[in-house]
Protein backbone atom coordinates (compact mmCIF):
# COMPACT_ATOMS: atom_id res chain seq x y z
CA UNK A 1 0.00 0.00 0.00
CA UNK A 2 1.18 3.61 -0.43
CA UNK A 3 2.46 5.61 1.77
CA UNK A 4 0.28 8.38 1.12
CA UNK A 5 -2.73 6.14 1.68
CA UNK A 6 -1.51 4.30 5.17
CA UNK A 7 -0.74 7.99 6.34
CA UNK A 8 -3.62 9.11 5.97
CA UNK A 9 -5.97 6.53 7.26
CA UNK A 10 -3.78 6.64 10.50
CA UNK A 11 -3.97 10.38 11.23
CA UNK A 12 -7.21 10.64 10.63
CA UNK A 13 -7.97 7.73 13.03
CA UNK A 14 -5.49 9.52 15.76
CA UNK A 15 -7.36 12.71 15.66
CA UNK A 16 -10.95 11.22 15.95
CA UNK A 17 -13.64 13.27 17.89
CA UNK A 18 -14.74 11.56 20.67
CA UNK A 19 -17.59 13.17 22.27
CA UNK A 20 -18.19 12.13 26.13
CA UNK A 21 -21.56 11.96 27.45
CA UNK A 22 -24.37 11.29 24.87
CA UNK A 23 -22.37 8.32 23.03
CA UNK A 24 -19.13 8.04 21.27
CA UNK A 25 -18.75 9.16 17.40
CA UNK A 26 -16.92 7.87 14.77
CA UNK A 27 -16.04 8.79 11.05
CA UNK A 28 -16.48 6.39 8.11
CA UNK A 29 -15.32 7.33 4.82
CA UNK A 30 -17.56 7.22 2.02
CA UNK A 31 -16.03 6.54 -0.98
CA UNK A 32 -17.09 9.19 -3.90
CA UNK A 33 -16.36 9.51 -7.59
CA UNK A 34 -14.92 12.92 -7.22
CA UNK A 35 -13.84 12.58 -4.00
CA UNK A 36 -13.45 11.34 -0.51
CA UNK A 37 -16.33 12.35 2.10
CA UNK A 38 -16.08 12.26 6.00
CA UNK A 39 -19.37 11.35 7.68
CA UNK A 40 -19.73 12.05 11.24
CA UNK A 41 -22.34 9.24 12.97
CA UNK A 42 -23.18 7.88 16.03
CA UNK A 43 -21.63 4.51 17.05
CA UNK A 44 -24.03 1.64 16.84
CA UNK A 45 -23.31 0.63 20.54
CA UNK A 46 -23.01 3.52 22.97
CA UNK A 47 -21.76 2.88 26.07
CA UNK A 48 -24.85 2.45 27.53
CA UNK A 49 -24.73 0.02 30.57
CA UNK A 50 -24.26 -3.66 29.03
CA UNK A 51 -20.41 -5.01 27.72
CA UNK A 52 -18.71 -7.69 25.95
CA UNK A 53 -19.76 -10.82 27.11
CA UNK A 54 -16.46 -12.35 28.33
CA UNK A 55 -17.66 -15.45 27.28
CA UNK A 56 -17.58 -15.29 23.74
CA UNK A 57 -16.49 -17.75 21.90
CA UNK A 58 -15.56 -16.79 18.21
CA UNK A 59 -12.79 -17.41 15.37
CA UNK A 60 -9.93 -15.37 15.64
CA UNK A 61 -7.67 -14.30 13.33
CA UNK A 62 -3.92 -14.95 13.15
CA UNK A 63 -2.22 -11.86 15.07
CA UNK A 64 0.16 -10.94 12.17
CA UNK A 65 -2.95 -9.83 10.04
CA UNK A 66 -4.57 -7.29 12.63
CA UNK A 67 -3.07 -4.66 14.79
CA UNK A 68 -4.29 -4.23 18.36
CA UNK A 69 -3.65 -0.19 17.97
CA UNK A 70 -2.89 2.58 16.15
CA UNK A 71 -0.04 3.61 18.57
CA UNK A 72 2.11 0.65 17.13
CA UNK A 73 5.68 1.92 16.10
CA UNK A 74 5.63 -0.66 13.06
CA UNK A 75 2.20 -0.33 11.63
CA UNK A 76 2.26 -1.84 8.34
CA UNK A 77 -1.36 -2.68 5.10
CA UNK A 78 0.73 -4.82 3.50
CA UNK A 79 -0.71 -8.40 2.79
CA UNK A 80 -0.27 -10.80 -0.19
CA UNK A 81 -3.31 -11.87 -1.85
CA UNK A 82 -2.88 -15.33 -0.49
CA UNK A 83 -3.18 -14.04 3.54
CA UNK A 84 -6.13 -11.49 1.68
CA UNK A 85 -7.58 -14.73 1.15
CA UNK A 86 -7.27 -16.93 4.65
CA UNK A 87 -8.68 -13.94 6.03
CA UNK A 88 -11.68 -13.10 3.66
CA UNK A 89 -12.11 -17.12 3.77
CA UNK A 90 -12.06 -18.16 7.68
CA UNK A 91 -15.56 -18.19 8.36
CA UNK A 92 -16.91 -19.71 5.43
CA UNK A 93 -19.97 -22.29 5.45
CA UNK A 94 -21.25 -24.05 2.57
CA UNK A 95 -24.35 -26.82 2.16
CA UNK A 96 -26.07 -28.63 -0.90
CA UNK A 97 -29.25 -30.38 -0.26
CA UNK A 98 -29.85 -33.34 -1.41
CA UNK A 99 -32.65 -35.98 -1.11
CA UNK A 100 -32.60 -39.55 -0.29
CA UNK A 101 -32.07 -41.00 -3.64
CA UNK A 102 -29.20 -38.08 -3.92
CA UNK A 103 -30.91 -35.82 -6.04
CA UNK A 104 -32.79 -32.55 -4.68
CA UNK A 105 -36.35 -32.20 -4.48
CA UNK A 106 -35.48 -28.86 -2.09
CA UNK A 107 -36.63 -25.73 -3.69
CA UNK A 108 -33.53 -24.78 -1.40
CA UNK A 109 -30.07 -25.93 -3.97
CA UNK A 110 -27.68 -24.93 -1.57
CA UNK A 111 -26.87 -21.77 0.66
CA UNK A 112 -23.00 -20.07 1.20
CA UNK A 113 -22.37 -17.98 4.62
CA UNK A 114 -19.89 -15.95 6.25
CA UNK A 115 -18.50 -13.58 7.97
CA UNK A 116 -16.09 -10.99 8.59
CA UNK A 117 -15.17 -9.10 12.16
CA UNK A 118 -14.86 -5.42 13.41
CA UNK A 119 -15.41 -5.79 16.54
CA UNK A 120 -13.24 -8.02 19.12
CA UNK A 121 -14.87 -10.41 19.62
CA UNK A 122 -17.57 -10.38 16.32
CA UNK A 123 -20.77 -9.71 17.91
CA UNK A 124 -22.84 -10.97 14.72
CA UNK A 125 -24.09 -14.53 15.04
CA UNK A 126 -25.54 -16.64 12.03
CA UNK A 127 -27.43 -20.08 12.27
CA UNK A 128 -28.43 -22.34 9.43
CA UNK A 129 -31.13 -25.92 10.11
CA UNK A 130 -33.47 -28.41 8.64
CA UNK A 131 -36.47 -29.05 10.25
CA UNK A 132 -36.46 -32.67 11.01
CA UNK A 133 -40.19 -32.91 12.54
CA UNK A 134 -41.78 -30.60 10.29
CA UNK A 135 -40.62 -29.59 6.99
CA UNK A 136 -38.67 -26.64 5.58
CA UNK A 137 -35.28 -25.03 6.19
CA UNK A 138 -34.40 -21.89 8.23
CA UNK A 139 -31.65 -19.51 8.12
CA UNK A 140 -31.07 -16.70 10.50
CA UNK A 141 -28.85 -13.66 10.52
CA UNK A 142 -27.90 -12.04 14.32
CA UNK A 143 -26.94 -8.54 15.07
CA UNK A 144 -25.92 -7.96 18.36
CA UNK A 145 -24.56 -4.86 20.29
CA UNK A 146 -23.35 -3.84 23.62
CA UNK A 147 -21.76 -7.20 23.36
CA UNK A 148 -22.41 -10.75 21.99
CA UNK A 149 -23.63 -12.24 24.23
CA UNK A 150 -27.59 -11.61 23.63
CA UNK A 151 -26.74 -12.46 19.81
CA UNK A 152 -25.47 -15.76 20.68
CA UNK A 153 -28.06 -17.19 23.13
CA UNK A 154 -30.38 -15.82 20.08
CA UNK A 155 -28.40 -18.14 17.31
CA UNK A 156 -28.97 -21.14 19.87
CA UNK A 157 -32.51 -20.65 20.74
CA UNK A 158 -34.57 -19.19 17.98
CA UNK A 159 -34.70 -21.48 15.65
CA UNK A 160 -36.09 -24.63 18.28
CA UNK A 161 -38.48 -22.20 19.55
CA UNK A 162 -39.97 -21.70 15.84
CA UNK A 163 -39.82 -25.58 15.05
CA UNK A 164 -41.61 -26.28 18.44
CA UNK A 165 -44.29 -23.75 17.59
CA UNK A 166 -45.03 -25.28 14.48
CA UNK A 167 -44.96 -28.74 15.51
CA UNK A 168 -48.56 -30.74 16.10
CA UNK A 169 -49.86 -31.67 19.19
CA UNK A 170 -48.84 -35.48 18.71
CA UNK A 171 -45.12 -34.40 18.41
CA UNK A 172 -45.37 -32.49 21.26
CA UNK A 173 -46.72 -35.16 23.88
CA UNK A 174 -43.95 -37.66 22.70
CA UNK A 175 -41.80 -35.41 22.97
CA UNK A 176 -43.06 -34.91 26.66
CA UNK A 177 -43.12 -38.34 27.41
CA UNK A 178 -39.57 -39.23 26.18
CA UNK A 179 -38.55 -36.28 28.59
CA UNK A 180 -40.70 -37.34 31.07
CA UNK A 181 -39.22 -41.16 30.60
CA UNK A 182 -35.61 -40.01 30.84
CA UNK A 183 -35.18 -41.27 27.23
CA UNK A 184 -33.16 -40.04 24.48
CA UNK A 185 -35.13 -37.34 22.11
CA UNK A 186 -35.18 -37.63 18.60
CA UNK A 187 -33.59 -33.96 17.86
CA UNK A 188 -35.92 -31.04 15.84
CA UNK A 189 -33.13 -29.56 13.91
CA UNK A 190 -30.45 -30.86 11.89
CA UNK A 191 -27.82 -28.26 12.26
CA UNK A 192 -25.59 -26.71 9.37
CA UNK A 193 -22.76 -24.89 11.18
CA UNK A 194 -19.50 -23.68 10.83
CA UNK A 195 -16.55 -25.36 13.42
CA UNK A 196 -16.42 -22.11 14.80
CA UNK A 197 -20.22 -21.44 15.85
CA UNK A 198 -19.39 -22.06 19.33
CA UNK A 199 -22.43 -23.05 21.64
CA UNK A 200 -23.15 -21.87 25.61
CA UNK A 201 -22.82 -25.68 26.69
CA UNK A 202 -22.35 -24.83 30.30
CA UNK A 203 -26.28 -23.17 30.29
CA UNK A 204 -27.68 -25.38 27.55
CA UNK A 205 -29.58 -27.82 30.26
CA UNK A 206 -31.33 -24.54 31.32
CA UNK A 207 -31.91 -23.04 28.06
CA UNK A 208 -33.19 -26.97 27.21
CA UNK A 209 -35.65 -26.70 30.35
CA UNK A 210 -37.21 -23.27 29.36
CA UNK A 211 -38.30 -24.76 25.51
CA UNK A 212 -39.67 -27.45 27.31
CA UNK A 213 -41.92 -25.04 29.52
CA UNK A 214 -42.64 -23.69 26.61
CA UNK A 215 -43.99 -26.72 24.67
CA UNK A 216 -46.14 -27.97 27.75
CA UNK A 217 -47.48 -24.08 27.43
CA UNK A 218 -48.27 -25.25 24.14
CA UNK A 219 -49.97 -28.83 25.01
CA UNK A 220 -52.08 -26.95 27.72
CA UNK A 221 -53.99 -25.11 25.37
CA UNK A 222 -57.45 -26.98 24.68
CA UNK A 223 -56.87 -27.42 21.03
CA UNK A 224 -54.29 -28.30 18.25
CA UNK A 225 -51.86 -25.36 18.52
CA UNK A 226 -52.46 -24.30 15.07
CA UNK A 227 -50.30 -21.71 14.43
CA UNK A 228 -49.65 -20.07 11.04
CA UNK A 229 -46.16 -19.92 10.11
CA UNK A 230 -46.82 -15.93 10.60
CA UNK A 231 -47.89 -16.75 13.80
CA UNK A 232 -45.49 -19.17 14.79
CA UNK A 233 -42.67 -17.05 13.96
CA UNK A 234 -44.25 -14.30 16.06
CA UNK A 235 -44.83 -16.31 19.15
CA UNK A 236 -41.39 -17.61 19.00
CA UNK A 237 -39.78 -14.54 18.77
CA UNK A 238 -41.88 -12.57 21.87
CA UNK A 239 -41.73 -16.00 23.86
CA UNK A 240 -37.29 -16.34 23.89
CA UNK A 241 -37.40 -12.70 24.39
CA UNK A 242 -39.52 -12.78 27.27
CA UNK A 243 -37.63 -16.12 28.74
CA UNK A 244 -34.37 -13.54 28.29
CA UNK A 245 -35.75 -11.15 30.49
CA UNK A 246 -37.14 -13.99 33.32
CA UNK A 247 -34.19 -16.12 33.28
CA UNK A 248 -32.09 -12.95 34.67
CA UNK A 249 -34.86 -12.44 37.51
CA UNK A 250 -35.02 -15.89 38.30
CA UNK A 251 -32.61 -17.18 41.62
CA UNK A 252 -29.64 -18.86 40.28
CA UNK A 253 -26.65 -20.60 42.25
CA UNK A 254 -24.73 -21.14 39.53
CA UNK A 255 -22.46 -18.27 39.33
CA UNK A 256 -21.50 -18.71 35.95
CA UNK A 257 -25.12 -19.56 34.47
CA UNK A 258 -26.27 -15.94 36.50
CA UNK A 259 -23.59 -14.62 34.70
CA UNK A 260 -24.54 -15.38 31.94
CA UNK A 261 -28.23 -14.29 31.67
CA UNK A 262 -27.20 -11.38 33.64
CA UNK A 263 -24.76 -10.46 29.92
CA UNK A 264 -27.61 -11.85 27.54
CA UNK A 265 -30.21 -9.91 28.92
CA UNK A 266 -28.57 -6.49 29.37
CA UNK A 267 -26.98 -6.90 26.37
CA UNK A 268 -28.74 -6.89 22.87
CA UNK A 269 -29.57 -8.75 19.53
CA UNK A 270 -31.63 -7.63 16.13
CA UNK A 271 -32.47 -10.50 14.46
CA UNK A 272 -33.43 -11.56 10.50
CA UNK A 273 -35.09 -15.34 10.05
CA UNK A 274 -36.13 -16.88 6.54
CA UNK A 275 -38.40 -20.16 7.01
CA UNK A 276 -38.56 -21.87 3.55
CA UNK A 277 -40.95 -25.12 2.96
CA UNK A 278 -41.00 -26.06 -0.80
CA UNK A 279 -42.65 -22.55 -2.51
CA UNK A 280 -43.46 -21.24 0.74
CA UNK A 281 -40.89 -18.01 1.73
CA UNK A 282 -41.66 -16.26 4.85
CA UNK A 283 -39.07 -13.82 6.73
CA UNK A 284 -39.36 -12.49 10.37
CA UNK A 285 -37.00 -9.62 10.86
CA UNK A 286 -36.46 -7.54 14.51
CA UNK A 287 -34.49 -4.52 13.47
CA UNK A 288 -32.37 -3.82 11.06
CA UNK A 289 -30.95 -6.95 9.28
CA UNK A 290 -31.91 -6.96 5.75
CA UNK A 291 -33.52 -9.84 3.51
CA UNK A 292 -33.05 -9.37 -0.12
CA UNK A 293 -34.41 -11.61 -3.02
CA UNK A 294 -32.77 -11.82 -6.68
CA UNK A 295 -34.92 -11.94 -8.98
CA UNK A 296 -34.36 -12.59 -13.23
CA UNK A 297 -36.80 -11.38 -15.22
CA UNK A 298 -37.76 -12.38 -18.36
CA UNK A 299 -35.46 -10.40 -20.77
CA UNK A 300 -32.49 -12.12 -18.45
CA UNK A 301 -32.31 -8.60 -16.41
CA UNK A 302 -31.85 -8.93 -13.06
CA UNK A 303 -34.42 -6.85 -10.39
CA UNK A 304 -34.45 -6.63 -6.28
CA UNK A 305 -37.29 -7.38 -4.17
CA UNK A 306 -36.97 -6.29 0.24
CA UNK A 307 -38.76 -8.50 2.08
CA UNK A 308 -37.82 -6.81 5.27
CA UNK A 309 -38.23 -3.19 6.66
CA UNK A 310 -35.22 -1.45 8.61
CA UNK A 311 -36.93 -0.46 12.17
CA UNK A 312 -35.27 2.60 13.42
CA UNK A 313 -35.91 5.86 13.15
CA UNK A 314 -35.92 6.14 9.50
CA UNK A 315 -39.08 4.91 9.18
CA UNK A 316 -42.02 6.32 9.19
CA UNK A 317 -44.10 3.01 10.32
CA UNK A 318 -41.90 2.59 13.60
CA UNK A 319 -41.96 6.28 14.66
CA UNK A 320 -46.28 6.20 13.99
CA UNK A 321 -45.88 2.51 16.05
CA UNK A 322 -43.85 4.04 19.00
CA UNK A 323 -45.66 7.41 18.95
CA UNK A 324 -49.56 5.39 19.46
CA UNK A 325 -47.53 3.45 22.59
CA UNK A 326 -46.25 6.42 24.93
CA UNK A 327 -48.46 9.47 26.17
CA UNK A 328 -48.35 12.54 23.91
CA UNK A 329 -45.82 14.12 26.26
CA UNK A 330 -43.32 11.83 24.74
CA UNK A 331 -43.08 12.48 21.08
CA UNK A 332 -39.96 14.55 21.38
CA UNK A 333 -38.16 12.53 23.31
CA UNK A 334 -38.89 9.10 21.89
CA UNK A 335 -36.18 9.86 18.92
CA UNK A 336 -32.80 11.46 19.64
CA UNK A 337 -29.93 11.95 17.29
CA UNK A 338 -31.76 9.19 14.72
CA UNK A 339 -31.61 7.02 18.06
CA UNK A 340 -34.39 5.35 20.51
CA UNK A 341 -34.35 7.44 23.65
CA UNK A 342 -30.94 8.65 22.18
CA UNK A 343 -29.51 5.71 22.94
CA UNK A 344 -30.28 2.80 20.74
CA UNK A 345 -30.62 2.44 16.65
CA UNK A 346 -33.10 -0.40 15.79
CA UNK A 347 -36.00 0.20 17.45
CA UNK A 348 -37.05 -3.73 18.05
CA UNK A 349 -34.13 -5.85 19.36
CA UNK A 350 -33.99 -9.24 21.81
CA UNK A 351 -32.54 -8.63 25.42
CA UNK A 352 -31.91 -4.89 26.18
CA UNK A 353 -33.77 -4.94 29.14
CA UNK A 354 -32.62 -1.03 29.98
CA UNK A 355 -35.15 -0.14 27.49
CA UNK A 356 -38.19 -2.45 28.73
CA UNK A 357 -38.02 -2.99 32.37
CA UNK A 358 -39.04 -0.49 35.06
CA UNK A 359 -36.58 1.55 36.97
CA UNK A 360 -37.22 -0.25 39.80
CA UNK A 361 -36.58 -3.64 38.40
CA UNK A 362 -33.31 -2.74 36.94
CA UNK A 363 -32.12 -1.34 40.19
CA UNK A 364 -33.29 -5.04 42.09
CA UNK A 365 -31.21 -6.83 39.58
CA UNK A 366 -27.95 -4.85 39.98
CA UNK A 367 -28.56 -4.16 43.11
CA UNK A 368 -28.55 -8.59 43.87
CA UNK A 369 -25.83 -9.33 41.70
CA UNK A 370 -22.44 -9.92 42.56
CA UNK A 371 -19.90 -7.64 40.57
CA UNK A 372 -21.72 -6.55 37.71
CA UNK A 373 -19.05 -4.42 37.06
CA UNK A 374 -17.16 -7.03 36.18
CA UNK A 375 -19.22 -7.62 33.27
CA UNK A 376 -19.06 -4.51 31.86
CA UNK A 377 -22.73 -3.82 33.15
CA UNK A 378 -23.72 -0.96 34.79
CA UNK A 379 -27.56 0.94 36.11
CA UNK A 380 -28.34 3.97 33.52
CA UNK A 381 -31.75 5.00 33.07
CA UNK A 382 -31.86 6.96 29.84
CA UNK A 383 -33.01 10.70 30.38
CA UNK A 384 -37.27 10.97 29.24
CA UNK A 385 -37.13 7.33 30.64
CA UNK A 386 -41.08 7.61 32.00
CA UNK A 387 -43.58 4.65 30.05
CA UNK A 388 -41.15 1.17 29.69
CA UNK A 389 -41.07 -0.58 27.88
CA UNK A 390 -39.35 1.47 24.24
CA UNK A 391 -38.67 -1.89 22.94
CA UNK A 392 -40.05 -4.78 21.25
CA UNK A 393 -38.66 -8.34 20.00
CA UNK A 394 -41.84 -8.76 17.92
CA UNK A 395 -41.25 -9.66 14.53
CA UNK A 396 -42.31 -8.13 11.15
CA UNK A 397 -43.32 -11.10 8.91
CA UNK A 398 -43.34 -11.15 5.12
CA UNK A 399 -44.67 -13.93 2.83
CA UNK A 400 -43.32 -14.57 -0.31
CA UNK A 401 -44.59 -17.25 -2.17
CA UNK A 402 -41.22 -18.70 -4.66
CA UNK A 403 -41.70 -18.19 -8.62
CA UNK A 404 -38.64 -20.01 -11.01
CA UNK A 405 -37.02 -16.38 -11.45
CA UNK A 406 -36.60 -16.25 -8.02
CA UNK A 407 -32.79 -16.89 -8.11
CA UNK A 408 -31.72 -16.27 -4.56
CA UNK A 409 -32.21 -14.57 -1.40
CA UNK A 410 -29.46 -12.56 0.62
CA UNK A 411 -30.29 -12.17 4.94
CA UNK A 412 -26.71 -9.93 5.97
CA UNK A 413 -26.54 -8.07 9.16
CA UNK A 414 -26.75 -4.21 8.33
CA UNK A 415 -22.52 -4.25 8.47
CA UNK A 416 -23.01 -5.22 4.59
CA UNK A 417 -25.71 -2.79 3.79
CA UNK A 418 -24.31 0.34 4.84
CA UNK A 419 -21.33 -0.41 2.43
CA UNK A 420 -24.03 -1.96 -0.73
CA UNK A 421 -27.32 -1.07 -1.52
CA UNK A 422 -29.80 -3.69 -2.35
CA UNK A 423 -29.38 -3.17 -5.89
CA UNK A 424 -25.71 -3.57 -5.81
CA UNK A 425 -26.03 -6.85 -4.05
CA UNK A 426 -28.01 -8.55 -6.08
CA UNK A 427 -25.90 -7.18 -8.96
CA UNK A 428 -22.78 -8.75 -6.93
CA UNK A 429 -24.56 -12.00 -6.75
CA UNK A 430 -25.88 -12.27 -10.18
CA UNK A 431 -22.24 -11.79 -11.73
CA UNK A 432 -20.47 -13.93 -9.34
CA UNK A 433 -22.99 -16.53 -10.37
CA UNK A 434 -22.60 -16.17 -13.73
CA UNK A 435 -18.82 -15.74 -13.98
CA UNK A 436 -18.56 -19.14 -11.96
CA UNK A 437 -20.88 -20.83 -14.46
CA UNK A 438 -18.40 -19.31 -17.55
CA UNK A 439 -15.61 -20.13 -16.48
CA UNK A 440 -16.36 -23.90 -15.41
CA UNK A 441 -15.85 -25.78 -18.76
CA UNK A 442 -17.57 -29.01 -18.61
CA UNK A 443 -15.48 -31.80 -17.72
CA UNK A 444 -16.45 -33.98 -21.15
CA UNK A 445 -14.59 -37.35 -20.68
CA UNK A 446 -13.41 -38.97 -23.55
CA UNK A 447 -12.66 -42.69 -22.84
CA UNK A 448 -10.49 -44.18 -21.72
CA UNK A 449 -10.01 -41.51 -19.21
CA UNK A 450 -6.46 -41.08 -18.14
CA UNK A 451 -4.71 -39.11 -15.47
CA UNK A 452 -3.09 -36.84 -17.87
CA UNK A 453 -6.06 -36.23 -19.51
CA UNK A 454 -8.15 -35.12 -16.20
CA UNK A 455 -4.46 -33.11 -15.50
CA UNK A 456 -5.10 -30.78 -18.58
CA UNK A 457 -8.98 -30.14 -18.13
CA UNK A 458 -7.91 -29.25 -14.73
CA UNK A 459 -5.13 -26.87 -15.93
CA UNK A 460 -7.46 -25.30 -18.42
CA UNK A 461 -9.75 -24.51 -15.78
CA UNK A 462 -6.62 -22.79 -13.64
CA UNK A 463 -6.22 -21.41 -16.70
CA UNK A 464 -9.10 -19.00 -16.78
CA UNK A 465 -9.01 -17.82 -13.61
CA UNK A 466 -11.42 -20.28 -11.95
CA UNK A 467 -8.50 -20.71 -9.02
CA UNK A 468 -8.43 -16.73 -7.93
CA UNK A 469 -12.82 -16.71 -8.13
CA UNK A 470 -14.50 -16.93 -4.78
CA UNK A 471 -16.36 -20.16 -4.90
CA UNK A 472 -18.38 -18.72 -1.64
CA UNK A 473 -20.92 -15.57 -2.73
CA UNK A 474 -20.83 -14.67 0.83
CA UNK A 475 -17.38 -13.99 0.30
CA UNK A 476 -17.32 -11.81 -2.44
CA UNK A 477 -20.17 -9.63 -1.34
CA UNK A 478 -17.74 -9.24 2.19
CA UNK A 479 -14.64 -8.34 -0.50
CA UNK A 480 -16.60 -5.74 -2.28
CA UNK A 481 -18.39 -4.04 0.62
CA UNK A 482 -15.23 -3.38 2.21
CA UNK A 483 -12.56 -3.12 -0.59
CA UNK A 484 -14.50 -1.53 -3.41
CA UNK A 485 -13.13 2.39 -4.82
CA UNK A 486 -15.29 4.54 -6.45
CA UNK A 487 -15.81 2.90 -9.60
CA UNK A 488 -17.06 -0.29 -8.06
CA UNK A 489 -13.98 -2.47 -8.55
CA UNK A 490 -11.62 -4.34 -5.80
CA UNK A 491 -8.94 -1.79 -4.97
CA UNK A 492 -6.13 -4.44 -3.47
CA UNK A 493 -4.62 -1.75 -1.24
CA UNK A 494 -8.03 -0.78 0.29
CA UNK A 495 -8.97 -4.05 0.98
CA UNK A 496 -5.54 -4.71 2.49
CA UNK A 497 -5.74 -1.79 4.57
CA UNK A 498 -8.99 -2.66 5.45
CA UNK A 499 -8.45 -6.46 6.63
CA UNK A 500 -5.12 -4.95 8.95
CA UNK A 501 -7.25 -1.82 10.27
CA UNK A 502 -6.68 -2.31 14.05
CA UNK A 503 -9.11 -3.45 16.91
CA UNK A 504 -9.37 0.68 18.08
CA UNK A 505 -10.25 2.14 14.72
CA UNK A 506 -11.57 -0.93 12.60
CA UNK A 507 -15.05 -0.30 14.14
CA UNK A 508 -14.78 3.30 12.86
CA UNK A 509 -14.30 1.97 8.80
CA UNK A 510 -16.60 -0.88 9.42
CA UNK A 511 -19.37 -3.01 11.00
CA UNK A 512 -19.58 -6.35 11.63
CA UNK A 513 -20.60 -8.23 8.37
CA UNK A 514 -22.05 -11.58 8.34
CA UNK A 515 -23.85 -13.05 5.28
CA UNK A 516 -25.63 -16.05 4.16
CA UNK A 517 -26.86 -16.30 0.73
CA UNK A 518 -29.60 -18.97 -0.27
CA UNK A 519 -29.81 -20.01 -3.43
CA UNK A 520 -33.26 -21.55 -5.15
CA UNK A 521 -33.84 -24.56 -7.31
CA UNK A 522 -35.42 -23.59 -9.89
CA UNK A 523 -36.35 -27.14 -11.80
CA UNK A 524 -38.40 -27.95 -8.23
CA UNK A 525 -40.18 -24.60 -8.11
CA UNK A 526 -41.34 -25.04 -11.84
CA UNK A 527 -42.07 -29.06 -10.65
CA UNK A 528 -44.40 -27.39 -7.95
CA UNK A 529 -46.45 -25.63 -10.49
CA UNK A 530 -46.72 -28.01 -13.02
CA UNK A 531 -48.31 -30.31 -10.62
CA UNK A 532 -50.39 -27.64 -9.05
Amino acid sequence: MSRTVSSWILSSARSSIILQGKGRWYSICIPNRNKIKWKLVFSKTCPYPAGSCSLDRTFSFPKAFRHTSTEEEHFSFQLSPAQINDILRAGELSHRTLGLNGKNANSVLRFESNQLASNSPIEDRRSAATCLRTAGMMFGVFDGHAGAACAQAVSERLLHYIAVSLMPRQSLEEIELAVEAMKPVRPILQWHRHPNDAEYQEISSQYFENLRVYWQHLLDLDAEPGFSLEEAMICAFKRLDSDISLEVQAPQENELMRNIALQVAFSGATACVAHIDGVHLHVANTGDCRAVLGVREEDGTWSTLPLTRDHNAYDEFEIRRLKREHPRSEEKTLFVNDRLLGILMPSRAFGDVQLKWSKELQHSILENSCDVEALNIYQYVPPNYHTPPYLTAEPEVTYHKLRSKDKFLVIASDGLWEMLSNEKVVKLVAGHITELNMQKPPLTFKKPVNLGYMHNLLLQRKSKGLASLDQNTATHLIRHAIGSNEYGEVDPEKLAAMLTLPEDLARMYRDDITVTVVHFNSETIEDYYRSH
